[in-house]
């Protein structure tokens, strides 16, 4: 049995769907989620729905149980990931889960990025945990940028303050085969792949992009990250949210969204889907 946490997720999601496509029975797939109403899709399918919420640990190990591969994707409410991954790590001990995968950041053991820090603390606690482990890297995803390329049209810029730093982008569905992958491989425990794309690109080269393909005039505006944080306050995010956003554009500047591992590719078996691949997709889709 393989169990997917936050399976109604983006990445939750394509991690299903990849595992179907590699010819495992829908029956075997347990779709750990906060809301089985939302899942009602995968339940039609054949997959299993399982109530999974990192809030309430009474519903984590029975949700676990039976589970042969653990997939355990990362909560999205930072500041609150510390408790909620030690629920899940709990759990997943009491369940008797004999292998845990766990979406981390990339180079989450030496970046400064203040995102990292809930992960290298979820990292430890799973290595203190004694289950057998795998940690995925994942580095951006190329679509927290081409998801939310609206504003961007409307005002003829893309904001940020990552200089020219670059980052090693891949989709969402990149990550995913990964994570299938490793569920369905029976490579080393007890290690860490460094997951991303195979060419690195700055985020003026993202807009140039996005604009050759769209037949728009755009541009890349670089800010301080303390003028880029107070812009996106201005814009409607929260205050905390807007921090992270500069910090992490701080991250690229200092090029730590970026790797030479090829384990992304090694992993998947192909190239990682190329920015202009992406944008492409994107732009179809719109």
């Amino acid at each position: 049995m393989i169990t997917v946490t936050a399976a109604t997720g983006h990445l939750g999601r394509l991690v299903v769907r990849s595992l179907l496509d590699r010819g495992v029975p829908a029956g075997e797939i347990v779709a750990a989620v906060r809301d089985p109403g939302k899942a009602a899709d995968l339940a039609a399918a054949g997959v299993q729905v399982r109530e999974a919420d990192y809030d309430r640990p009474e519903t984590l190990a029975p949700a676990f149980v039976g589970a042969d591969r653990l997939l355990f994707i990362s909560g999205s409410e930072v500041g609150r990931r510390v408790a909620q991954h030690a629920n899940v790590v709990a759990a997943a001990v009491a369940a008797g889960v004999p292998f845990l995968a766990y979406t981390s950041i990339l180079n989450a053991d030496t970046t400064a990025m203040e995102l990292a820090a809930e992960h290298r603390v979820t990292e430890k606690l799973i290595r203190d945990s004694g289950i057998p482990y795998v940690f995925l890297r994942n580095g951006w995803y190329i679509e927290n940028y081409t998801d939310n390329l609206g504003p961007v049209f409307e005002h003829g810029v893309l904001l940020g303050a990552a200089g020219d730093g670059r980052l090693a982008g891949a989709t969402r569905a990149d990550y995913a085969d990964a994570a299938a992958a490793v569920l369905l491989g029976d490579g080393p425990t007890g290690v860490a792949y460094e997951l991303a794309g195979d060419t690195p690109f700055s985020l003026a080269e993202l807009v140039a992009e996005v604009a050759a393909q769209s037949g728009r005039t755009l541009a890349y505006q670089d800010l301080p990250a303390d003028a880029y944080a107070k812009t996106l306050v201005e814009a409607g995010l929260p205050a905390a949210v807007a921090q992270t956003l500069a910090d992490c554009d701080l991250g690229i500047a200092r090029g730590e969204l970026v790797t030479d591992s090829g384990d992304l590719t090694a992993l998947i078996g192909r190239p990682a889907t190329s920015l202009t691949a992406a944008v492409g997709a994107a732009l179809k889709t719109d």
